[in-house]
């Protein structure tokens, strides 16, 4: 269970098609809830590896920015559509 965990959290290609599907999406909480299941879980003869525990939280944290700047990116279109409104074009 652990190696399933661990492996979806460190492809990026399975990351990208899981968030794009219609789906619900995984938030902050998840992914808390996510790391303390595998940690609890995980072998204490052989636990997981640091850079790969980082490279998923590093991994969680970009996908949070993105997040936030498309969110700022779909605010600024509001805002930019309520201040020039689209015009019908002219017919000659």
């Amino acid at each position: 269970m652990v190696s399933s965990v661990t492996a979806a959290g460190s492809n990026p290609a399975a990351t990208r098609s899981t968030a794009a599907s219609s789906g619900p999406t995984l938030g902050q909480s998840d992914f808390i809830r996510l790391l303390t299941t595998q940690l609890k879980a995980q072998d204490p003869t052989d636990p997981v590896d640091n850079k790969e525990m980082i490279a998923q939280m590093a991994q969680f944290s970009s996908l949070s920015g993105i997040e936030q700047i498309n969110a700022t990116l779909k605010d600024i279109a509001a805002r930019l559509d309520r201040a020039f409104p689209a015009q019908t074009p002219v017919q000659e």
